[in-house]
């Protein structure tokens, strides 16, 4: 499993576009990414709209549902959240479902899963939010569980937060589901990353990263595993206009928290943003989100082929 030149979708809210067309949208930008050489489609994990991106009462649709969706609207790119909140979800549970996403989807399935931190859902929603800490002891005892049932073992695990007792996974189409995990903490997020992950998509802002990449080696070191067999890929928020013009009056829509993780240009000059500043970091894939205009026809393709040869071979 490897993640080169992934696509994003974060945004659910267009003008013009009614609800009973929203995923008639969300497939075609599907469909356009697989064709144009991206190889994996991304889903947030949230039931809110995220701060920067819109309102809380925007559209969001149910991540694991649209990607047994889009599984059936595609045939080839890997299916993936980026990533799956631990805290809304039984761990076994889980393990279940992005399973029957890989049999739905003939294999192309990734399980993407991080701690959790959107406050505001777990309190309307019902969740538990609880401490940084805990939140992250939950998170390894999640993966105790679920790494064994992707490989079809029984998971048996009698924990401070989960409970598991020889929990079954059948029917399976692979011999295990890729793991990746989602975050920037070089202590608990990359730790857990090194034991049980296939792949770590890391989200910071841009000038942190040759650091970041640095620590998640050494993590890695620190348990006896080569980092080579830790594939790494850098969430982009791409404003990529056709024009110049148009790609300034998109960047002048960048939330104040996050510029330093934004790119801006046309498709070849983020092209060469990216080859400069994050494949020159280390990293070794690029996930790319296009939150303003990626439901326009044709920005997609167009993306995809200033992208793909940065990643080719």
């Amino acid at each position: 499993m490897s993640i080169r030149l992934g696509y994003q979708i974060p945004n659910f809210t267009h003008p013009g576009v009614p609800v009973e067309k929203l995923f008639d949208t969300v497939a075609a930008q599907a469909r356009d990414a697989e064709a144009a050489g991206f190889d994996t489609v991304l889903v947030m994990d949230h039931f809110y709209q995220l701060p920067g991106i819109g309102a809380p009462e925007n559209a969001m649709l149910e991540a694991y549902t649209t990607l047994g969706a889009l599984a059936s609207a595609t045939s080839t790119i890997q299916l993936s959240t980026l990533v799956t909140g631990n805290t809304y979800r039984n761990p076994a549970l889980l393990a279940k479902t992005v399973t029957t996403l890989d049999v739905v989807s003939k294999g192309r399935a990734i399980l993407g899963i991080g701690a959790g931190w959107f406050e505001r859902e777990h309190h309307d929603y019902g969740f538990e939010f609880g401490t940084f800490g805990q939140r992250f002891e939950r998170l390894e005892e999640a993966l105790t569980i679920i790494a064994p049932m992707l490989r079809g073992e029984q998971a048996s695990l009698e924990g401070k937060w989960y409970t598991a007792r020889g929990a079954m996974n059948n029917p399976r189409l692979r011999p295990t589901v890729p793991i990746m995990l989602g975050g920037s903490g070089e202590q608990k997020t990359f730790r857990l990353a090194a034991r049980f992950a296939d792949h770590m998509n890391i989200i910071c802002d841009i000038a942190d990263l040759p650091r970041k990449v640095a620590v998640l080696r050494e993590r890695c070191a620190e348990i006896g595993r080569d980092p080579a067999t830790l594939k790494t890929s850098y969430l982009v928020m791409g404003m990529v206009g056709e024009t110049a013009q148009e790609a300034k009056e998109l960047g002048e829509t960048i939330p104040e928290d996050r510029r330093n993780r934004a790119f801006l240009g046309t498709p070849d000059e983020v092209a060469e943003q990216l080859r400069e500043k994050v494949l020159g970091a280390g990293i070794d894939g690029i996930t790319i989100n296009l939150i303003r205009n990626g439901h326009r026809p044709g920005v997609v393709t167009r993306v995809g082929e200033a992208l793909k040869p940065l990643v080719a071979g």
